[in-house]
């Protein structure tokens, strides 16, 4: 006997499909997206994926749940998109009911915007849009508009993190959703700087293994990042996205816009390049920090002396 078609878009049914599925998720963008098998079941890899991706969704409809009502609803910009299974299970879940709002999803790779063009236009996710650019040629792009309310980027491999947080803060973005990947570019100036800042100070022994330079490169990397966007005006919590027995790249960044410019987080954010000797990366990774705070700086870790009491930039 033939098999029945599945009608186009069905959503998920609990007596067929794993537990783990969310009801009302669409089952065939499950299966577009290789999260579920041809027979509705899923493997120890995709149950691993789909639980990031829900969990992360959870925080995200959080903070979707929290913006104001407008006439062309939230607007939501993916970095590093990928094959786009964040975006899509967020529309599914969150923007189709709505009725409004635009999901941009940003992928460098050519073949990943055409299929997920493809895909959303087969499962009629019309405000889905799929751009074929860098983190930098988007926030220049006129497909975009001038405010988005949440940018996310999970897994943004290196530089790729920062890149989103410079397209969130030029974006004047409400919330941004990290979770960063491979921080490799600070470690290796800690690698070539290691026999100087040895002589300098004690605190190279945090770094002087290679196992650990790669840890405290990463550690670091993030450290730089949440004061940066407290300097830039954001409250920002750390926490885990899931348990590690499911991944090590787990750091998950949430940055809430609050207006709040903390001058102290700015000052500690350049003492801590000075005492790691990077004070040369604070132009060049951080330009939106306080003109006179960078041109004030020096190779002294005596950067950050103000109180919590002066920890608002005027």
């Amino acid at each position: 006997m033939a098999k029945t078609k599945m009608p186009k878009n069905k959503t998920a049914d609990a007596d067929v499909l794993p537990p783990e599925v969310r009801p009302g998720q669409s089952i065939e963008l499950l299966k577009a997206l290789h999260i579920l098998t041809r027979e509705g079941k899923l493997n120890q890899d995709s149950r691993r994926k789909l639980k990031q991706v829900y969990h992360l969704f959870q925080f995200i409809d959080k903070l979707l749940q929290e913006l104001p009502t407008s006439e062309q609803g939230p607007t939501l910009a993916d970095h590093g998109a990928g094959k786009s299974y964040l975006g899509f299970i967020i529309y599914d879940l969150f923007f189709k009911a709505l009725g409004r709002g635009t999901i941009y999803g940003i992928e460098t790779r050519a073949e990943l915007v055409e299929s997920s063009r493809a895909l959303a236009e087969h499962l009629g996710f019309e405000r889905m849009q799929f751009l074929n650019l860098t983190v930098a040629q988007s926030a220049q792009s006129e497909v975009l508009p001038e405010r988005i309310d949440v940018v996310t980027a999970l897994h943004a491999c290196d530089t790729a993190t920062d890149d989103a947080i410079a397209f969130g803060l030029q974006k004047k973005a409400r919330f941004m959703v990290l979770v960063p990947c491979c921080q490799a570019e600070l470690a290796a100036h800690l690698r070539q700087n290691k026999a100087l800042n040895l002589n300098r100070t004690a605190l190279a022994e945090l770094w002087r293994h290679p196992l650990h330079t790669r840890e405290m490169g990463s550690q670091l990397t993030n450290v730089l990042r949440c004061l940066y966007l407290e300097a830039q005006g954001y409250q920002v919590t750390v926490t885990e996205l899931v348990g590690w027995e499911h991944s090590m790249k787990n750091e998950l960044i949430l940055a809430r816009h609050t207006g709040q410019k903390k001058r102290v987080a700015a000052e500690r954010l350049l003492a801590l390049l000075h005492e790691f000797g990077l004070g040369e990366l604070a132009a060049s990774r951080f330009p939106a920090l306080p003109a006179g705070l960078l041109a004030g700086s020096s190779d002294s870790p005596e950067v950050a002396t103000g109180s919590v009491a002066s920890s608002v930039i005027p």
